[in-house]
């Protein structure tokens, strides 16, 4: 694949790029860039966007060329108080979610699980969080409080000004060329970028990709902190798919949520169309009375928004469908976890934990 072909594959995964130019470099300069991705071992679950999406855009960067390190921060968890601040127990749900991502298609021979616990020993990281603290203010680290799910009035804990510190220090501790995280963790991302070559380092390529919406209907918050109550979250888990969740559960989830005729904004039906179902199934067939059309196959996202638009088809039509395609992308994880005792055991240990947000 060219440069520009791994380009465009890349974008299909980032909705925010920066910079385009520093990435086409990095790709024309490096056979293999390194790329990143972490995730907070925070709930007795995985939904959706954690775990089919994240594969999917993994998957394209790897096709691209790029070696990806999935940074498992149970650190970071623990400064945020996750499951009840105890380090154990957070370890475990990491754990359970790496099992996830073996059996739902990541591509894992071009993916390296690195976990903080492993080189928190390491002084040289502890330097690097040192030159992050040094280098930036107390307010400009609060108002990146957004990468922990938090808005900057809910930043309190000593440890949650730490936190953004050491994620900005694992940039370059795994010597990540690129950040592929979400839209919610890009204000450390710019501000690795704005301060690394400051303290020896490199401006790190941001990739950032869509958060995929939770299933109520929109916030009418405004402002940065928007996102925060727009994403899919597991502290709202009526609102949120989960990677164990039964046909009847995924069914009455999608039966309930937010989908407007003729609404093709902020409609997260139409969201889980196009970010999950059209990226796993090259078709999807619609099922309607013959006196609204008969059934209908449909070739891309495109098409089915215009479709959606124009009223030709009815939201219940796209709800029955859509959880139909995302029961059929989780049956082959939920059923791993049913048949094998070993992953049973750890579901079953981990659904008992205390979730603390």
């Amino acid at each position: 694949m060219d440069t520009e072909g791994k380009i465009e594959l890349i974008k299909q995964v980032g909705e925010e790029i920066i910079t385009e130019e520093e990435l086409r470099h990095l790709l024309k300069t490096k056979e293999h860039p390194v790329a990143y991705d972490g995730f907070e071992p925070s709930g007795t679950d995985i939904h959706i966007a954690q775990g089919i999406l994240r594969a999917i855009n993994v998957n394209k960067m790897t096709k691209a060329g790029i070696k990806f390190k999935m940074l498992v921060a149970d650190w970071h968890a623990w400064a945020n108080n996750k499951m009840g601040g105890n380090l154990d127990r957070i370890q475990t749900v990491g754990h359970y979610l790496i099992e996830v991502w073996r059996h739902c298609g990541m591509d894992l021979k071009n993916v390296e699980f690195v976990w903080v616990s492993g080189y928190v020993k390491d002084s040289e990281y502890w330097k690097k969080v040192m030159n992050v603290a040094r280098n930036s203010t107390v307010n400009r680290i609060i108002r990146t409080g957004q990468i922990m799910g938090r808005k900057e009035t809910e930043v309190q804990q000593a440890s949650q000004i730490l936190y953004p510190c050491m994620q900005c220090a694992d940039i370059f501790q795994l010597k990540a060329d690129i950040t592929q995280l979400g839209m919610d963790q890009r204000k450390v991302n710019v501000l690795a970028r704005e301060i690394g070559p400051s303290i020896g380092f490199w401006k790190p390529v941001v990739v950032s990709h869509h958060m995929l919406m939770g299933l109520s209907e929109p916030p009418k918050t405004q402002g940065e902190d928007r996102i925060i109550d727009l994403k899919m979250s597991k502290s709202r888990p009526d609102t949120a798919i989960f990677m164990n969740d039964s046909e009847e559960e995924i069914k009455r989830k999608i039966g309930k949520a937010y989908c407007p005729a003729k609404i093709i904004h902020e409609n997260p039906v139409l969201e889980y169309s196009k970010y999950l179902i059209f990226e796993k199934f090259n078709t999807m067939e619609i099922n309607r009375q013959e006196k609204f059309g008969g059934d209908v196959v449909i070739e891309n996202y495109h098409e089915l928004e215009k479709l959606y638009r124009e009223g030709t088809i009815h939201p219940a039509d796209l709800k029955n469908v859509v959880a139909f395609y995302i029961n059929e992308m989780i049956k082959p994880v939920r059923e791993k976890f049913e048949k094998d005792a070993k992953l049973k055991k750890l579901l079953e240990t981990i659904k008992k934990f205390e979730v603390t947000r």
